[in-house]
């Protein structure tokens, strides 16, 4: 979008933005199923211009992609970390709201605020231990950039690229991103596809596949921060979740799993029934939580397997919203923004203050490379990697 002082072309591009991803206001309200969808849509770039986000990073154009349904759902992403930016659905009384907390410009989430926020992570997501590994006897190593280990792909992970993005229809988004061999440390040409699907049900798919020519690892994962009563509206300590998960994996100061797959019961890990998140969180009372700075861990999911299953639930407790997730994903980081400090403005203008908003990040165990009996995250030449996540948006009354 080319800027210009005229009060006409404000005027339009403002109307443009208001109606979601270039549609004009008049077609939508016409269009519209019913008035919750169209405030939903509307909702959705309310905070947002999407001249902040046309811009060029590593001389590749970055964007800001809308999907939208007529059932009150609205997903803002940009291809550059190919992030969530925004995801509005409406609450318990009908009132669109954004439960994805994120930045109103591409150059916030380039900046040093930013803690992966909404991001795709790879080539291996969660940490490696002293950031090296073996594979067929060679020591790869990578950079480290979390106290001694390796987190979320080096200093310059799949959060930080440009994706090639193709927008078919309102729905879907496709984004693919070909990380060369040696970068960031890892062998091999990876070649990776994600897709983004909004159903009508409110829920947002999210399919990985990934080829590699030469034997590597792989561990994709999405970074958005939640919080189900809404970006800026404080806490998260007593949004309630479940998660199904018999046993978690213990960490060491460095956050570096010991190996072990610990039962949750009788600990504060066990969130096998709805619980508040800040029910059991003093971390003085337990070393797994002073570790973690609190709940920063892999929980080991129960009837993991090839097809979907149900991961987690949560549910805000002044909206109602409830996040229903679904993996085929063996693991799922539960993270409370421990690291949040309140140095930073989001979109809808609060701060990004102290566990004020959380992750579940689907994936393979932190440190599989270095541990021989988590589930490998080794891809070779000829296979394909391909795994799926779902968050689901609904209501509790």
């Amino acid at each position: 979008m080319k800027h210009s002082n005229g009060l006409a072309v404000i005027a339009i591009a403002a109307l443009a933005l208001s109606a979601c991803n270039n549609a004009s206001k008049n077609e939508s309200t016409a269009n519209a199923e019913n008035t919750n969808a169209q405030d939903s849509v509307t909702a959705c770039s309310s905070y947002l211009d999407k001249k902040y986000f046309e811009d060029t990073a590593d001389g590749k154009p970055t964007d800001l992609y809308v999907l939208k349904n007529s059932n009150g759902a609205c997903v803002a992403i940009t291809n550059y970390g190919g992030r969530i930016v925004s995801i509005v659905v409406p609450d318990k009384n009908g009132k669109p709201t954004d439960v994805a907390v994120g930045f109103k410009t591409l150059r916030e989430y380039q900046g040093p605020g930013d803690a992966y926020y909404g991001a795709l992570v790879g080539r291996v997501g969660n940490r490696i231990a002293k950031g090296k590994f073996i594979l067929d006897g060679k020591t790869y190593t990578i950079a480290v950039n979390n106290g001694p280990n390796s987190l979320h792909g080096g200093i310059k992970g799949f959060q930080a690229v440009v994706w090639d993005a193709t927008q078919a229809n309102d729905s879907t988004l496709s984004l693919s991103y070909v990380s060369k061999d040696g970068e960031e440390g890892f062998p091999g040409n990876l070649t990776v596809h994600v897709t983004y699907t909004l159903g009508g049900d409110n829920s947002i798919k999210i399919n990985y596949a990934a080829t590699t020519d030469k034997k590597t690892v792989v561990n994709l994962t999405n970074h958005t921060y939640f919080n189900l009563n809404g970006e800026g509206s404080g806490t998260i300590l007593n949004h309630l979740v479940q998660i199904n998960a018999d046993k978690y994996t213990p960490v060491d100061a460095t956050l570096i799993p010991t190996g072990k797959l610990d039962p949750v019961a009788g600990t504060p890990f066990d969130f096998t029934k709805p619980t508040a998140i800040g029910a059991r969180i003093d971390t003085a009372a337990n070393q797994q939580l002073k570790n973690g700075g609190g709940y920063d861990h892999n929980f080991v999911l129960n009837d993991a397997g090839p097809s979907l299953h149900q991961a987690a639930e949560v549910t805000g407790d002044q909206s109602g919203i409830v996040m229903d997730v679904f993996t085929t994903e063996p693991g799922m980081q539960f993270y409370i923004g421990n690291f949040m400090s309140g140095k930073s403005s989001f979109k809808s203008g609060a701060n990004d203050n102290y566990r004020t908003a959380f992750c579940m990040e689907t994936q393979h165990f932190p440190d599989a490379p270095n541990q021989k009996t988590f589930p490998s995250i080794v891809l070779e030449p000829g296979k394909a990697y391909n795994t799926t996540t779902v968050y689901k948006f609904g209501v509790k009354k």
